[in-house]
């Protein structure tokens, strides 16, 4: 995500993801963003995970782990940060992060658990005309924190390592 300090943990919370191309595409997110966990609710993921489309194995590098209560086993200090189209919210531009989060995202096809959203330290919205994805609305989150942070990884040295080996492009 940033070039953290130790102390700083973000972790993703899927509520009942509808499906391993959603739960792929979050984990290569979670992965450009340097995410430290995924976790996820429900069944639908286990039972077509076999479909997955994790295209960089980011499931390799960062734990992804099923959990039956999204809200259990956090570290301590952790701010559970709601992420949902919920009137009341506080719109992601004018959102502070804090330094360790607890994203929990909603499924395409339904919302976060009132209980969940009760217990959180904020809810916030992407405000867009309409819905994105989930895959879109983790990337678009995880590039607000990134941006607002104020020690960011910049420079040729990542751009290296982080293109496809056939991009070769410089700027003249």
């Amino acid at each position: 995500m940033l070039a953290k300090t130790l102390k700083s943990k973000v972790t993703i919370g899927l509520t009942n993801p509808k499906s391993p191309s959603n739960v792929g595409a979050v984990m290569r997110a979670a992965g450009c963003y340097r995410a430290d966990a995924v976790r996820y609710t429900g069944v639908r993921y286990e039972k077509a995970a076999k479909f997955h489309t994790d295209t960089k194995s980011m499931t390799r590098k960062i734990p992804l782990d099923g959990v039956d209560d999204m809200l259990q086993g956090l570290s301590p200090g952790t701010k559970v940060v709601c992420v949902e189209l919920a009137e009341g919210a506080i719109p992601l531009p004018e959102f502070q992060h804090p330094e360790n989060a607890l994203y929990v995202f909603g499924p395409e096809d339904g919302s976060i658990d009132q209980s969940v959203v009760s217990k959180a330290d904020a809810v916030v919205y992407v405000p867009t005309v309409g819905c994105m994805n989930l895959a879109a609305s983790v990337n678009v989150l995880l590039y607000d924190r990134l941006a607002k942070s104020s020690n960011i990884e910049q420079g040729d040295e990542l751009i290296r390592k982080s293109r496809d080996n056939r991009n070769k492009l410089q700027v003249d």
